[in-house]
């Protein structure tokens, strides 16, 4: 992964989830190496960044293409297909966490403040559908 990775000791407990371990201020700080280290700051404005985020979204969704509910519930059974899709969910979640560092945004404040306006928005038994 390279000097970014390595810095942070962001691999220290390999048995167990990273999930559990590893902060959003961790990611931001590994992602913005990553971009620092190859002088890719230019390239990484904001409109360049969310379009990026669309892009890969895109790829994501390409996976699912002409599959059907059933066969999408259960595409991580194949192990080249999963990787493939956390391949594609990584590249999302790297320019997501770059255009929020570019942009000063705080993702856990900003992703609780929206959660609780959709509560609001569609409290727990009143929601009859998407």
């Amino acid at each position: 992964m390279g000097k970014a990775i390595d810095d942070l000791n962001i691999r220290e407990k390999e048995d167990q989830a990273m999930d559990e371990t590893v902060t959003i201020s961790q990611l931001k700080r590994w992602a913005s190496r990553f971009v620092e280290e190859r002088s890719w700051q230019e390239y990484h404005t904001p409109k360049n960044l969310a379009m990026s985020i669309a892009i890969e979204a895109a790829e994501l969704m390409e996976i699912f293409q002409w599959k059907t509910p059933e066969e999408s519930g259960t595409i991580c059974q194949d192990p080249a297909t999963r990787e493939h899709l956390g391949e594609e969910i990584s590249d999302v979640l790297a320019y997501l966490l770059n255009l929020a560092d570019v942009l000063e945004i705080d993702l856990s404040t900003v992703f609780l403040d929206k959660m609780e306006k959709n509560g609001r928005k569609y409290p727990v038994g009143q929601t009859t559908s998407f």
